[in-house]
């Protein structure tokens, strides 16, 4: 009787043992999950960040990417300018007229921008800003229709240039610069019962070129 108890002490000491070094190892196996747990979680929170910085990434490259874009059209829009003479060949005058008739200055040699249309005479104004405008006119003496025209802004007349003798050339000139609006139109017009000359030597031109944005 003794010994069967001694063996059972011994068998539940060593049960006991066993027991303890299996919770050990359970505690350990815990532990080490607790750790790639951990370790996935930190991965999980890298990628999201690294998820982050590429569409910040991404972002940014879009918005530069836009203002790129925007400085390229900003630097279209700043580029204009124009000149062009009367006639597209040939020679004699326009005019006279008998009511203010506009001139449509044919013969294109720069049209950057192409903001003056050269089918109607007219210059609109592709963006808000200073311009600058030129024109000048030819014309030979007569005692009743003088060289003139005039420079006319949404229907409404600026600046004329204007010469007026009974014989010999004449070449009346002006100039002026206007703060237009986008949309604005802008071009030269005949004055009634006057007349102009213009030849393959282009002596009656009309030129305008943008001096800066506001």
């Amino acid at each position: 009787m003794s010994a069967s108890l001694t063996g059972l002490k011994v068998g539940m000491e060593y049960l006991q043992r066993d027991n303890e070094a299996k919770t050990k190892e359970l505690d350990l196996l815990k532990q080490q999950y607790q750790e790639q747990v951990t370790k996935v979680i930190n991965l999980e929170q890298q990628h999201q960040a690294q998820i982050g910085e590429l569409i910040s990434v991404k972002a940014r490259t879009n918005n530069t990417e836009n203002q790129v874009e925007d400085l390229k059209r900003e630097r279209e829009v700043k580029q204009v300018a124009f000149s062009a003479s009367l006639l597209a060949s040939g020679s004699g005058y326009i005019g006279p007229f008998n009511t203010q008739t506009p001139l449509v200055f044919r013969h294109v040699v720069t049209n950057i921008g192409n903001a003056y249309n050269p089918n109607t005479g007219f210059f609109i104004a592709p963006v808000r800003g200073a311009y600058h405008f030129e024109f000048h006119l030819h014309g030979g003496g007569h005692a009743s229709h003088p060289t003139a025209a005039v420079l006319v802004k949404n229907g409404n007349p600026i600046f004329i240039a204007y010469e007026h003798q009974p014989s010999y050339s004449v070449n009346p000139s002006n100039g002026v610069t206007l703060l237009l609006k986008t949309g604005d139109v802008v071009f030269f017009a005949s004055v009634a019962k006057h007349k102009v000359y213009d030849d393959h030597n282009r002596p009656t031109t009309f030129s305008g070129h943008l001096l800066f944005t506001v």
